[in-house]
């Protein structure tokens, strides 16, 4: 079976980003699920995979990351409301027997993110 992996690059300090929170949910035609709340470490990573084994099912999916609360952590000067606050990646999973790692690169002006494996 795959897993479902993240983490957390910060762009304006160079560096992984540390204490991010994040919820995984599992979208369906009923609504949003929330499967699991995480915590990023020193190396900006959750310590285990968010999804494996049979909890790895084909589905759409959303990774929300508390990016503005971690920014703040930081003492970063940020506007009232905050440009990026919660990012949320919503993103399928096709194949269950497949990795895949959705991270996200940010700052307070903008995010990105890809499909590593």
């Amino acid at each position: 079976m795959g897993k479902l992996s993240t983490h957390v690059l910060d762009i304006t300090q160079g560096k992984p980003g540390v204490d991010v929170k994040i919820a995984l949910y599992a979208i369906s035609a009923t609504g949003r699920k929330l499967l699991k709340n995480a915590t990023t470490n020193q190396d900006g990573r959750v310590d285990v995979p968010l999804l494996q084994g049979e909890e790895m099912q084909v589905g759409q999916y959303e990774l929300v990351f508390s990016a503005g609360d971690y920014f703040a952590a930081q003492g970063i000067d940020l506007p009232s409301p905050r440009f990026v606050d919660r990012v949320t990646l919503a993103f399928g999973i096709a194949h269950a027997d497949q990795n895949y790692h959705v991270p996200l690169v940010v700052s307070p002006w903008s995010y990105s993110t890809y499909r590593g494996s």
